[in-house]
């Protein structure tokens, strides 16, 4: 019995053994549950930089003894890390900064002849204005009397009128008077009295007043009096015009007095291939080769192969207050553009033959994030106000003739006429004047934002040109040329040579040139950079990218399962039951105990005696031996 109780094992060693076993096998069942996590940010740390394919990650554990080397490739590092980010971060500002490469083609084929305007430079007295034309001549040759004392000769007019024409003549007279041409002091003679004998006519400014019902008055002054009687001239001109209720009134075409000669191709024009228009300062307008169902084709390049014009120049009853050139203008544009001949014409001179070669440029623009260009200006915040597609011009325009509708209460008589406006005129609008130079000087200097609303479109199409002169015709053949003319032509000019030009308009090669845009840095290109810099820094590719990632992933999935675990044990040292209130302690204290059997409490107590040698010896029965025996 003796050997019996001393190989026992004490209780209190058995219970420390059993519950050292029991939180091994907890943790060993928490690390199963987790299925092999990490426990630790150390431990997720240190697994990551001795396993990972990126380069020197592994110096921040291998020398984890020598703090100073671990300090070092540390900051070495996160200071390459750094670097990295922030050449990424210019490969994304460039990325998304949208650029383009421009690709510069070169095309053969045969090619399409553009729409050619011509025009006579020669304001015609249309029937329905001449009278009004004939009297705002002789107020405007009362005026240059006055002003410069020339005395501008008159043609001879049949001066009888009815009394319809009679009060439209003092109309227009007493409107005239409230906006008289006038002479003022240049800036720097502004000081000195108007009697002054040292002033020089030269020495003065002309211009007009224009003011509006407020006695607000806008001063339009030139330091040139021909460009200042222009000016005038062609304000009162145009209020004339814009009083014909009908504008066909004004369409009267005289193709084959203006035109004397047509071929292209070898072939001779007709009617069908032009349409007439026409132009407040330049007269009558024919366009060429405007039909798109019937369009025009070059079959070889050169002078021979395009179109030829023999023109009329002389101006026969023109109004010489509008028109001081003689000869013709000409605009090449693409077909459905309306031809602006003010921004892309140029002139032809009388007795010269002008020869035109052409070269055709195609440009196509990225929309969307890559450049401010539209398809067909629906995107554009200004109605179109022209029969034709997008341009830039015809965008320009409608958004001025739309705000002076707005400001103005009437249109501009030189761009086309909004629906439910009319033209101004002064027997209607008295101070439109005022309100139009206003608002010009607001739109060219992009008070009104016409200039940023409207944007380029992302195909247009341009001509190129280029351009020889020579003498027709030459001395030698004149004769024989005149004399066909006035047989064919009924041409019975006194001075022949500055009454005919002579127009040829040609493509100067088949090549024409495409000027395209690409994407100059598309995803895959700023992958292929991103690349190029993660390889420089860290020698690593795609799979330690991955590895980064997985790094992340590991550090978020540890970050919630810690937070876990830090909740639960906080519930586990909770008390399991709310506590008692006052009142309950309160009412508890005051309830009298009730007769009931006495309590009994049981102890069990658990003596271990230390061994001793005595122990060893026999003797006999004692507790300690009970209890160890029990």
């Amino acid at each position: 019995s003796g050997s019996v109780k001393a190989g026992k094992m004490p209780e209190g060693e058995k219970m420390r053994q059993c519950k050292q076993e029991e939180e091994q096998q907890q943790k060993e069942e928490e690390r199963e549950g987790l299925i092999e996590f990490y426990s630790s940010y150390q431990e997720l740390f240190q697994f990551f930089c001795s396993n990972t394919t990126i380069h020197g990650a592994i110096r921040l554990v291998c020398s984890k003894k020598n703090k100073m080397k671990t300090a070092f490739w540390s900051v070495l590092f996160f200071l390459t890390f750094g670097l990295m980010y922030w050449q990424f971060g210019i490969l994304y500002r460039e990325y998304f900064s949208y650029p383009v490469n421009l690709n510069l083609n070169l095309n053969s084929d045969r090619l399409t002849f553009p729409a050619v305007t011509l025009c006579t430079l020669n304001p015609y007295r249309y029937s329905a204005i001449r009278k009004q034309l004939d009297k705002l001549d002789e107020i405007t040759h009362q005026t240059l009397l006055d002003l410069y004392d020339y005395n501008m000769s008159l043609p001879q007019r049949d001066w009888s009128t009815s009394s319809t024409q009679r009060r439209s003549s003092r109309s227009l007279l007493h409107h005239v008077q409230r906006h008289p041409l006038r002479r003022q002091k240049r800036d720097n003679l502004a000081n000195l009295p108007e009697n002054s004998t040292s002033v020089d006519k030269n020495d003065w400014k002309i211009g007009f007043v224009l003011c509006n019902g407020n006695n607000d008055c806008f001063h339009q002054a030139y330091s040139s009096g021909v460009d200042a009687v222009r000016e005038w001239y062609s304000f009162h001109y145009i209020n004339i015009l814009a009083q014909v209720p009908d504008a066909k009134a004004l369409d009267e075409s005289d193709f084959e007095n203006f035109i004397y000669a047509c071929r292209f191709n070898e072939a001779t024009c007709d009617k069908a291939n032009y349409t007439h228009f026409h132009h407040p300062l330049y007269g009558n307008c024919y366009t060429f080769n405007d039909n798109s169902s019937s369009l025009w084709t070059s079959s070889l390049p050169g002078i021979n192969n395009g179109l030829s014009l023999v023109v009329r120049t002389e101006q026969n009853d023109f109004i010489p207050l509008l028109s001081t050139v003689t000869g013709a203008r000409v605009m090449v544009h693409d077909q459905n553009e309306p031809a602006f001949m003010d921004d892309g014409g140029f002139n032809v001179r009388p007795g010269i033959e002008t020869s035109i070669s052409m070269r055709k440029e195609m440009t196509m623009r990225l929309g969307g994030s890559y450049s401010d260009c539209t398809e067909d200006g629906s995107d554009v915040p200004v109605q179109n106000l022209y029969s034709s597609r997008y341009t830039e011009q015809v965008c320009i325009r409608s958004c001025f003739q739309l705000n002076m509708v707005e400001r103005c209460g009437c249109a501009y008589y030189f761009y086309p006429l909004p629906d439910g406006a009319e033209y101004c005129d002064y027997m209607k609008h008295t101070a439109w004047g005022y309100c139009y130079y206003k608002l010009l000087a607001e739109f060219k200097a992009d008070v009104l934002g016409c200039f940023h609303k409207c944007r380029k479109p992302c195909k247009m199409t341009e001509y190129q040109l280029s351009a020889g002169y020579s003498r027709w015709p030459s001395a030698v053949s004149e004769d024989w040329v005149f004399y066909m003319l006035s047989q064919q032509n009924k041409y019975n000019i006194t001075s022949k040579r500055n009454g005919v030009a002579k127009v040829n308009i040609f493509f100067e090669e088949w090549n024409y040139k495409t000027n395209g845009e690409s994407p100059a840095f598309t995803v895959v290109t700023l992958l292929s950079q991103l690349g190029n810099q993660w390889s420089l820094w860290f020698g690593s590719s795609v799979l330690s990218v991955m590895e980064l990632a997985e790094l992340v992933l590991d550090f978020i999935a540890i970050t919630f399962i810690l937070a876990f675990r830090w909740l639960r044990s906080r519930q586990k040292l909770s008390p399991p039951g709310p506590p008692l209130s006052s009142q309950d302690n309160a009412a508890f204290q005051d309830e009298a105990p009730a007769p009931s059997a006495p309590h009994r409490f049981t102890v069990e107590a658990v003596v271990t005696t230390l061994p001793s040698y005595n122990s060893l010896e026999p003797r006999g029965p004692s507790r300690g031996g009970e209890v160890g025996h029990e």
